[in-house]
């Protein structure tokens, strides 16, 4: 097909979408379906919650930095 572009830079969005999902799903299962202690389920809640954080501040970033790229060239 000419003129599609296949790269990763195109699909960083979708993947982040599915990498939030799958980590909710492990967050979901970790905290309903285990026996754990309560403290562990709390640990791992704040751990999902600050990489879903910092993932979707990098992805921002990097949106940004393309945007800014446009703009100079």
């Amino acid at each position: 097909m000419a003129g599609y572009e296949v790269s990763f830079k195109s699909n960083t969005y979708g993947i982040q979408e599915v990498f939030t999902i799958g980590l909710m799903m492990v967050l979901i299962f970790a905290v309903l379906y285990s026996d754990m202690e309560l403290a562990y389920k709390i640990g791992i809640g704040a751990l999902v919650f600050s990489i879903i954080f910092l993932a979707s501040i990098a992805g921002q970033m990097l949106r940004q930095m393309r945007e800014n790229e446009r703009r100079h060239s």
